[in-house]
C-alpha cells in the first residue's frame, strides 16, 4: 500500500468537513420559515456563497486526486482552488486558508522528494 501524504489528508477531511457544514447551514438558511423577505434575503446569501462552495468543492477533488495518486500538480491545483474559495467569499476565509496553505506546503514537500540529488 502507497504511503499517503499526511498534509493532504488533513486538508481533505477539513474541506469535506467544511463543505458537509456550509450545505447544512445554508440549506438551513433558506428554509427557514418567516416573511418573504426573509426567505428572498436567505435565498440571496445563499447564491452569493454558492461560486465559493462549488469552487472548494472542486478543490477537495483535487486534493483528493493528488492525495492517492501522489502528484504534486494536482496538490498544488487544490491549493489554488482554496485560495480562489477564499476570495470569492472573504467572510468565511478563516475556514478555508488552513487547506490552502496545508495543500501549498504538500507540493512544496512533494516537489523536494522528486528533485534528483546532485
Amino acid at each position: 500500500m502507497k504511503k499517503l501524504n499526511k498534509l493532504l489528508l488533513v486538508a481533505m477531511l477539513l474541506g469535506i468537513a467544511y463543505l458537509a457544514y456550509s450545505v447544512v447551514y445554508w440549506s438551513g438558511a433558506t428554509s427557514a420559515e418567516g416573511s418573504s423577505a426573509s426567505q428572498a434575503g436567505a435565498s440571496i446569501a445563499s447564491l452569493i456563497v454558492l461560486p465559493s462552495l462549488l469552487v472548494v468543492a472542486l478543490a477537495v477533488v483535487f486534493n483528493a486526486i493528488g492525495l492517492f495518486t501522489n502528484k504534486a500538480g494536482f496538490a498544488l491545483t487544490a491549493g489554488i482552488l482554496y485560495a480562489v474559495g477564499m476570495v470569492l467569499f472573504p467572510p468565511y476565509f478563516m475556514f478555508v486558508i488552513v487547506e490552502a496553505v496545508l495543500c501549498f506546503v504538500a507540493f512544496a514537500l512533494m516537489r523536494k522528494e522528486t528533485e534528483p540529488t546532485v
